[in-house]
Order: C-alpha cells, then sequence, then structure tokens
C-alpha cells in the first residue's frame, strides 16, 4: 500500500479530527497507523490502546526461549489447556483467583492457560491492566515462561495466554 504524502496525511487527520467511534468500538486502525509519525506519540488510538502492548517479552530475560516457541504462543497455536475468566471479580478475587490457577495448571502439567481479564469498557480496564503487575510479581513470575496477548477468537486485548514453565524431572 503506498504511504501518503505529508499534505495529505495532514488533510486526512483535519478531516477525522471531530470523527468519534460507534459507542463499543475502537478507532480503526487504518487511522491509528497513519498518526504514528506524529511527535506527540499515536494520536489515533486511545490511552486504552496505546498502553496495551501488542507483544508481550518473555518475564525471564534468561529463560530459554526461543523466537518460534514464542511465535507459536502469540498465533495462540498451543492448544489451551485451562482458561481462567476474572470477569465480574474484584480485584482481590481475580489476584487470588489468578495464583490458583496458575499453580494448579502448573501442578498438573498444564503448559498454556488462557486468562480472560475483559476489555473493561465499563470501569476502564482495572483487571486488564492488574494482571500483567501481578503476574510480574516473584511468586508468580516464577512459574511463567511467556505472557502473549490473545487472538481476537480468544478474546483479543482482554485476554492473555500464559505459558507455564515445565515441571523439573
Amino acid at each position: 500500500m503506498a504511504r501518503l504524502k505529508p499534505e495529505d496525511s495532514e488533510l486526512w487527520r483535519r478531516v477525522v479530527r471531530g470523527v468519534k467511534p460507534l459507542p463499543g468500538r475502537n478507532p480503526p486502525l487504518a487511522a491509528a497507523k497513519q498518526d504514528r509519525g506524529r511527535p506527540d506519540g499515536v494520536a489515533g488510538e486511545t490511552p486504552a490502546l496505546r498502553t496495551t502492548p501488542t507483544r508481550v517479552e518473555p518475564l525471564d530475560r534468561r529463560a530459554d526461549i526461543d523466537r518460534a516457541t514464542l511465535q507459536r504462543l502469540e498465533r495462540g497455536h498451543y492448544p489451551i489447556a485451562d482458561r481462567l475468566d476474572l470477569h465480574g471479580m474484584t480485584q482481590e478475587e481475580a489476584h487470588r483467583a489468578l495464583s490458583a490457577a496458575i499453580a494448579g495448571a502448573r501442578a498438573a502439567g498444564r503448559r498454556c492457560l488462557l486468562v480472560v481479564t475483559g476489555h473493561g469498557r465499563m470501569s476502564g480496564g482495572i483487571l486488564r491492566h492488574a494482571v500483567p503487575r501481578w503476574l510480574d510479581e516473584p511468586r508468580l513470575r516464577q512459574h511463567i515462561l511467556a505472557i502473549a496477548l490473545a487472538r481476537p477468537q480468544h478474546g483479543g486485548h482482554g485476554a492473555l495466554y500464559l505459558l507455564l514453565r515445565r515441571l523439573p524431572v
């Protein structure tokens, strides 16, 4: 696809400046991609989208995880062995449930866990933003090899794939 000239890009930004997405929908990706060259960041995206990474690196940088394994996780090719839906839970309940689900799945020898936080359209995504922080706590981090955002069919930005470490033999 051909890139827009700077003057065309500026004209497009002025045209769509007052346009608001329909309720419950995100702004179109095309508008977000065109705004990447702006010095103030990604103006076409909402703040929630800007803070959510598209790729989550392995938690332990020394972990022996190769690129193919990480790509397989990101593409949703690992069979989901267990699911945890945090919808409707308080932060305290969700944190306890997440800890228990990770410990239980790992003890059972399961490798891939799908954690559904939801998009948080009503509350601003409190759990969606809290879960990555919790996963980085030493108590949980020791069980996790890698994290990736889920594919759209599994919840997209409102869900995460967790690749759990294998139990020592």
